[in-house]
């Protein structure tokens, strides 16, 4: 005697079956997958030879979730170049400390990729802050800390603080006690 789920299992195999049987004569053998390049270290007609693990033949991050984007060097530009317009059309001041840092490193990730465009590998090593994919994570994080800036207007919270210093003091001004000589352990 068949139990249930043996019963209904029978059919969903028959027809499942037959369902590939159709698509198998339906389409010729040429077509049956579309037309993909398997990885191999031969060029293409019109490529540069793969070189596993490097450039376009780079098929992992190694990390978790962050799939290879083979276009994130010119991403990288858009999405920079997309922070320095941003920061030009808003009313924060040219001598706001954030929008200085913000620029300099926008504007040498943007030179870095602009000059190596075909060459992640060596935009990675340039930037020296993780790979291409990370870094246009960092610009995606960065737009939403500049938003969160501006609509807060926090450069007007930083006020300039004064530093009282004097060298003449024995202590360098840091109001350090001298405490003497250390106690001798033997007499505990």
């Amino acid at each position: 005697m068949l139990c249930a789920s043996a019963l209904l299992r029978r059919p969903a195999l028959r027809a499942a079956t037959s369902i590939a049987r159709r698509e198998a004569l339906r389409r010729p053998a040429a077509r049956a997958l579309p037309s993909a390049r398997c990885f191999s270290a031969e060029p293409a007609a019109d490529d540069e030879p793969l070189v596993p693990g490097i450039g376009r033949g780079k098929t992992s991050t190694g990390l978790v979730g962050l799939a290879v984007d083979h276009d994130a060097v010119p991403k990288m530009i858009t999405k920079y170049q997309a922070l320095l317009d941003k920061m030009a059309a808003s009313d924060m001041p040219p001598d706001a400390q954030y929008r200085i840092n913000v620029e300099k490193i926008a504007r040498f990730r943007i030179k870095a990729a602009q000059e190596n465009l075909d060459d992640p590998d060596k935009v990675e090593e340039l930037c020296n802050c993780g790979q291409v994919e990370e870094l246009v994570i960092q610009a995606d994080n960065e737009m939403i800390v500049l938003d969160m800036y501006l609509r807060n207007r926090w450069w007007e919270l930083v006020k300039p603080v004064e530093i009282e210093y004097d060298p003449s003091d024995e202590d360098g001004g840091h109001g350090d006690v001298e405490w003497g000589e250390a106690p001798d352990d033997e007499k505990k």
